[in-house]
This record gives C-alpha cells, structure tokens and sequence, in this order.
C-alpha cells in the first residue's frame, strides 16, 4: 500500500505509474474523494470537540439551552458519521488497488513480451534422439498418475509415485539445507490464514480469483498459493529489532491455485496443477538495505539451479508482468528441452515497503523513529517445475533418466528407470 501522504504531493508519480502498469484507475477521483474526507472529518472533530465541552458544562450546569445544542450535535454526528465511514471505505478499496513505485530499472512494457533478458548460465544440452516431455519419458510414465487424481480430485491434481515422489522430497530437503546453510531460517508455515494476512501482503483483491477459501460461511479462511502469506504475516503489527541485521526466513508449505483463466493450457503432465510444494524465502530489512540483500536473494536461487545443473535465463520483469506489490521483479526460467522453451521456476521480488505497510511491520532506526521495514521475496524450490526440469534435462535415450548428483543421497540411486 502507498503511503496516501505521498500520494497527495505526488500526484503525478502516481498516475505515471497506473499508465507503466496498463491500469485503469482514476487517481483523480481519488483525490477528490480523499479531499472530501478531509474536510468532513474535520467538521465531525470539530462536533465532538464542541460536544466534549458541552457534556463538561453540563456535569456542573443543566443548562437548557446547552441541552438544546447537544440534542443538534447529536443528531448532525448521526448524519455525518455514517457519511464519513462510507468514504473512508471507498477510499481504503482504491488504495488496496494502487500498485507499487517500480525502480528506475524496470523497463516500461505491455505484457511477458517486453520482459528483458538481463544474463544466463549454462549451455542448453545437446541430446542424440529427439527429447521428450516429462510426462513421455519412458521411466516416468507409470510414476505419475493423473486419471486417479482427477477421479479422486479433480483436473490437474494427481499422484506422484515411488521414485518420483523421492525425487520431489530429495529436492525439498536438499533445497532446505542449500538454503539454511545460506543464512535462512527453516520453517514450516501455516497453509491456511485469515483474509487479513492475504489483504497484507497484497495478493487480495488482485489475485482473489487463484485463491481458494475454506469455511467461508464460518471461519472466512483461505489456503495459501505460497508460503510468501504465511512469511510476510509472520511479523505482522510488530516492531522488530533490525540491529544486528535483517531477518531470514525460508518456508516450506503446499501451495494451492485455481489456476483461473488457464484452463486448456499445458493440461497434460504435472507442469500447471491446482496444489504443489514449494519454498519460499523471505526477507524483513532496513529501507537502505534492501536492493543490496535483493541481488544477493537472486543470486542465491541462481546458484541453487546451477548446483542442479540446469540451464536458466534471468529476466528483468517489465511493468505490465510484475504484481501490484513488486518494486521490482527477476525471474529465472529454466529450459525445458521436452517443450524446447524456457518456463519460469523462480521469481525474486522487491516490494519494498508495500507490504509491510499493509501488514504495519516496522523497525526502529537509529534515531529511536518507527519505519516501516521492506520485503524480499524468492521462490526458493517449486518442486513441480524444478522436477520437470531435471526429468527433461537428464533423460537418457533408454528412457531412463539421471538423478543430480546432489540429490542422490536422499533418492537413494542415481537413475530412474
């Protein structure tokens, strides 16, 4: 959430802004409302004050015509509160819109097409036969079954099986240990929160459409589509001690999507389903700290996916791709010779102190002043995408398919068959 100061003197930033990001939202009548507000909240202080200091003369004096100018005031506040609170909430629901001031280095563009490559690592892998998509593989066929999850779930949820669901744990838990040896604090997070904590860290009202809701009649909660909710809320309306150094976190949860709007899209395999498992890692720092700690927060998940030997591009998201919360955002896509495309298996953001704003997280500085703190985010391991890269990358003419090196020991073989 924008500071609505900072939108009041500047004005102009902020429309620029709602135009980089192809927004439609009408700042002006924001403004205006914003204005009245103001005003109306100032006359209702002004009735209370004045209604104050009659209930004071009446404790000593039952004056008749005070009576009288109470019985008025009264009734004035009847009307104008109700008036007040309305635009108080309009007010609120168009700053829950407004996105983020994205840095200077995010280039200005329409969609995924103007996103830049910025760098890359590694060679794409060369093979003697044609290569094929994960879910054709000859050793992965019968270890993903897709019929009984739908019989039992839906479409796009299904079983993995024997070494297959290995090989998903042997990723989680070498993630897990690549990470904390990085400096991030392991934790299994809540999968299920309150409205709050998706208001917080501004996936609702954007993307309230992915998300699924649990007992909405009863509790109002909401599963998470990533361990990110669960994280940022964690230090929800806290002040946190930033002294000796920023806080940490990697958190490992399931995930769950709708997926709305995809439907028809890659249905086959287990690239786009409804539940997954993923860690996420996750940032609170200083103002001044934050854009140092997000190029170390990409590097990290770069140097996870070369430790896996795959090969990935490093884009540098444009206006029109990036959420309403991120400052910035980078993501890696890793090539998929099966599909001969590159598909997104991280994404690092910025949100700077949007989130925090929202979730009222701070720190104190040195001068003893509450600020609030910004928020890093980054996929740390999405295990479906990462799975379907090493099953693609390292597939073997006899349909078998190399296990990574650094995943054996948790596998338990160096082959798939």
């Amino acid at each position: 959430m924008l500071d609505i100061k900072f939108i009041r003197e500047n004005p102009e930033v902020v429309k620029e802004e709602i135009r980089k990001r192809n927004m439609k939202i009408d700042l002006d009548s924001f403004l205006n409302l914003d204005e009245q507000k103001r005003k109306l909240q100032q006359e209702v202080e002004d009735l209370r004050k004045k209604q104050n200091e009659a209930n004071k003369t009446l404790s000593q004096n039952k004056d008749e015509k005070i009576l009288s100018e109470m019985k008025e005031i009264k009734i004035k506040l009847s009307e104008l509160e109700p008036e007040l609170k309305s635009l108080e909430e309009k007010i609120k629901n168009i700053l829950l819109e407004l996105p983020n001031i994205t840095h200077e280095s995010v280039p200005i563009g329409k969609d995924e097409n103007d996103n830049v490559v910025i760098k890359g690592w590694g060679e794409k892998p060369e093979f003697d036969f044609q290569p094929k998509e994960h879910y054709e593989i000859e050793a992965v066929k019968n270890l993903i079954d897709t019929e009984r999850g739908a019989k039992v779930s839906g479409a796009r949820f299904w079983y993995l099986k024997r070494d297959l669901a290995r090989l998903e744990f042997a990723l989680m838990q070498y993630a897990f240990e690549f990470y904390a040896n990085k400096g991030f604090e392991p934790m299994i997070v809540p999968m299920i929160v309150r409205e709050q904590a998706m208001y917080g860290t501004g996936f609702f009202p954007a993307d309230k459409n992915e998300i699924y809701s649990v007992n909405v009649d009863d509790d109002n909660l909401f599963l998470v589509g990533t361990a990110e909710v669960s994280l940022a809320a964690y230090h929800m309306n806290e002040v946190l001690n930033l002294e000796k150094g920023s806080k940490k976190y990697m958190g490992y949860s399931s995930c769950f999507r709708r997926e709305a709007g995809t439907y028809g899209k890659d249905t086959k395999g287990i690239l786009r389903g409804h539940q997954f498992n993923k860690i996420e890692m996750f940032i609170f720092c200083k103002p001044e700290e934050s854009w140092s700690l997000y190029e170390d927060l990409l590097k990290c998940a770069e140097e996870f996916m070369q430790s896996l030997g795959l090969h990935y591009q490093v884009l540098n998201m444009c206006t029109g791709d990036i959420g309403a919360p991120n400052a910035k955002k980078y993501d890696i896509e890793t090539w998929m010779p099966g599909q001969n495309k590159y598909r997104e298996t991280n994404s690092c953001s910025n949100d700077t102190d949007f989130q925090a704003r929202r979730l009222n997280c701070k720190f104190t500085d040195q001068d003893g002043k509450k600020k609030f703190v910004h928020t890093l985010n980054n996929t740390g391991c999405a295990d479906l995408r990462v799975l379907i890269a090493i099953l693609e990358n390292y597939q073997q003419k006899n349909g078998t398919v190399i296990v990574p090196e650094v995943l054996r020991k948790w596998v338990g073989k160096g082959r798939i068959r």
